[in-house]
């Protein structure tokens, strides 16, 4: 059984799902980060019934200024303020009477897994963390495209800081797009793997605040990877075209109780099948061992 609900964060609410057993008792939770300029609506779903059926009860959210969470101006991205979103998310799961406050884990993707990392290693008694399709550092995906690129975002995000200093409305640039485009995401495949992620009819809000690109290029969760103490999988792209796979590899290597699995899938193939029967077996086999 799932139901919508709300929990706060700073001056605005978060939107969350919680998703429970059908089985009676408290239950351990795992608490799903979705990724960048992404929303609870691109697939996560599929999670939340996996992991509930092998007796974890979940809980999902949409990061503030995007899907159907409070906040203006929208989609902006901010990581200090998501980190405070992951925060409050595990804060309301331990307020919850029918989940167990001592037995949480934290599942992230895409770019979520960097707000992962980061809270795994400031949150000690987290049970386990899993990340699949990491991407650790913002700047190797926006840099990927080359100095040309960086340097046509430029005018956009001096003009946006401007707008947001006068508190004047934002100026906004496409989050993905085709090669060439002006997006903060243009590798081949991306917009069309972002669009493969989308329920039918969905509404895709394709833009973010201009300056959003400055938090992203200067974010770099990979340098939290050995303070992280709890058990850590790692479900890794070997064809991942929207950052250098070693990066993940890198991350795994840095964290002292991290698992490294390799998946022969890109950014996206990774949430069909038939890649993802074998990652949820194997993220289900790894959060039922530390969690049940």
């Amino acid at each position: 059984m799932t139901i919508r609900t709300t929990f706060p964060s700073g001056s605005d609410e978060c939107a969350a799902w919680l998703t429970v057993p059908d089985s009676a008792g408290t239950h351990p939770v795992v608490v799903l980060v979705h990724g960048g300029g992404a929303t609870h609506a691109m697939m996560l779903d599929q999670y939340e019934q996996a992991f509930a059926h092998a007796g974890l009860a979940v809980l999902a959210f949409d990061f503030r200024h995007l899907g159907e969470s409070g906040g203006e101006p929208r989609q902006l991205v901010d990581q200090r303020r998501y980190a405070q979103d992951v925060d409050s998310a595990l804060a309301f799961a331990r307020s919850r009477p029918e989940l167990d406050a001592d037995r949480i884990a934290l599942w992230g993707t895409s770019f979520g897994a960097s707000h992962v990392l980061a809270a795994a290693a400031r949150h000690q008694n987290l049970r386990a963390a899993v990340v699949q399709c990491p991407v650790f550092s913002g700047r190797a995906v926006v840099s990927r495209a080359g100095l040309r690129h960086l340097l046509r975002l430029t005018f956009p995000v001096v003009s946006d800081l401007i707008r947001a200093t006068l508190r004047l409305p934002r100026r906004y640039v496409p989050l993905v797009g085709r090669p060439g485009e002006l997006a903060f995401v243009n590798q081949p495949g991306a917009l069309e793997g972002w669009r493969s992620v989308m329920p039918a009819g969905y509404d895709f809000d394709n833009r973010i605040t201009a300056a959003s690109g400055l938090d992203m290029l200067f974010y770099n969760a990979a340098s939290a990877a050995p303070r992280v103490q709890c058990p850590l999988l790692v479900c890794a792209c070997d064809r991942e075209n929207l950052i250098d796979p070693a990066i993940a590899g890198r991350v795994a290597a840095a964290a002292p109780r991290a698992t490294l699995n390799h998946y022969d899938a890109d950014h996206f193939t990774v949430y069909h099948p038939p890649v993802v029967e074998k990652v949820l077996t194997d993220q289900i086999d790894f959060l039922t061992t530390h969690l049940l």
